[in-house]
């Protein structure tokens, strides 16, 4: 390591341990508050309207095919066929190698295409593969790249190497937008999801997003309370905007509305557009398509009436 990188992994150090403390009870008792919020049935068909909109539809699973990819876009775009007026989701995320899939079937559309990369869920690779992974997304079409940090890196204190490799594959991304992903399960810390999030905010991150979903526990409410907070100190500071994505465990509207009511609250209205906020979140879908049915004709439809992803 030359003497510059030993001044910035200093300088980066410093910082991030220079952050105030999360007082844990205090995040989760103010979490817990906010959900409790009450919504009227207007603001409700609202914020389910608006929670639709914030949705990642997503796949990622070793039996993928390009037909279930097909078939996902296809409710990505209409998500209720009965219903025109239902809002299409924000994008379809699948893995690299079907990202051509979905941007043929959403061409058009407006439906963003979004790939994870980088190793994912483990981000266990060398940097070079990590950048292929990333380079071949970006050309296959994707819009949005979902990167995921080395926690073992991280958790090391080694956080000039997962500074690195944010800031190289934000390079990699051209234009395509950047989603880093935390995995805030596995940081053991409020204070850890606090120096991450700004460590990835200061490499570059367009988005930062609690989990890939194959870690338990996932989002959680006072996870992304403390993720809230630093993008909005973050644009405070630097008058950059970054967005956030809590991901896994939503799965009912009160759930996503609970969200809703925690960005509101935290970072601002300024957050509440899938350009800065969005639910990582398949399986909450259908039950927001339920909830909005039975707002609109009275009538609760079964979960068997939408498809099932």
């Amino acid at each position: 390591m030359t003497a510059l990188e030993r001044a910035d992994e200093r300088e980066l150090r410093a910082f991030l341990h220079g952050l105030p403390a999360v007082d844990q009870t205090g995040a989760e008792e103010r979490a817990a508050r906010l959900a409790t919020r009450s919504i009227k049935t207007s603001a409700k068909a609202a914020a389910i309207d608006l929670a639709i909109s914030m949705v990642d539809l997503t796949t990622l699973e070793g039996a993928d095919t390009a037909g279930k990819v097909r078939a996902l876009c296809a409710k990505a775009i209409r998500p209720d066929p009965a219903d025109s007026s239902a809002p299409g989701v924000a994008a379809v995320c699948v893995y690299p190698d079907l990202v051509d899939v979905a941007v043929q079937a959403l061409l058009g559309s407006g439906v963003g295409v979004a790939s994870v990369a980088t190793a994912f869920p483990s981000g266990r690779a060398p940097l070079e593969a990590k950048l292929a992974d990333t380079r071949a997304a970006v050309q296959a079409g994707a819009t949005e790249i979902d990167m995921v940090i080395d926690r073992g890196a991280f958790l090391s204190g080694d956080f000039l190497k997962v500074s690195d490799e944010i800031t190289a594959v934000k390079e990699a991304c051209g234009d395509a937008h950047l989603k880093v992903i935390l995995e805030t399960g596995e940081l053991a810390t409020l204070d850890n999801v606090r120096r991450a999030s700004w460590l990835a905010m200061r490499a570059g991150a367009g988005f930062i997003k609690t989990s890939t979903g194959k870690v338990s526990p996932a989002a959680t409410l006072p996870v992304t309370l403390v993720m809230l907070e630093a993008v909005r100190d973050y644009r405070a500071a630097t008058g950059r905007q970054v967005g956030v994505k809590p991901a896994g465990g939503i799965r009912t509207t009160k759930d996503a509305i609970k969200y809703l009511v925690l960005v509101n609250e935290t970072a601002g209205p300024d957050w509440l557009t899938p350009q800065w906020f969005r639910l990582g979140a398949s399986s909450v879908l259908n039950d927001l398509l339920m909830q909005r049915r039975k707002l609109s004709t009275g009538v609760y439809s079964g979960p068997d009436y939408f498809t099932l992803d």
